[in-house]
């Protein structure tokens, strides 16, 4: 059983205990979080679309924790004309453990 849930403008695809790190959410380690834009539920064959999301379905989660992600590095550069700049930052990211999907 999986579902796909929106946060922060991606999609993820989920299973019961799965960690997942998403953008930035707030609480604190150990919060219960929940999505509720669920917008496809599958268990074996049966399969339940939204359109565009499940009304009143929820999927369940733990805040693990919450830390700055990998550099992204912004690099701008104009041929010829010696204009060069480096700029890059650390995005939030929070780690989710999920705990129950809709049935």
């Amino acid at each position: 059983m999986f579902a796909i849930i929106k946060t922060g403008g991606k999609q993820y695809r989920v299973a019961k205990d799965d960690v997942i790190v998403v953008e930035k959410l707030d609480g604190k380690a150990g919060d219960k979080v929940s999505f509720g834009e669920v917008l496809m539920v599958a268990d074996g064959d049966k399969v339940t679309l939204g359109a565009p999301t499940i009304a009143n379905a929820k999927v369940s989660g733990e805040l693990v924790e919450t830390a700055k992600g990998e550099k992204v590095l912004v690099f701008k550069k104009k041929r010829r004309s010696t204009y060069r700049r480096k700029r890059g930052h650390r995005q939030l990211e929070s780690t989710v453990r999920i705990t129950a999907l809709p049935s």
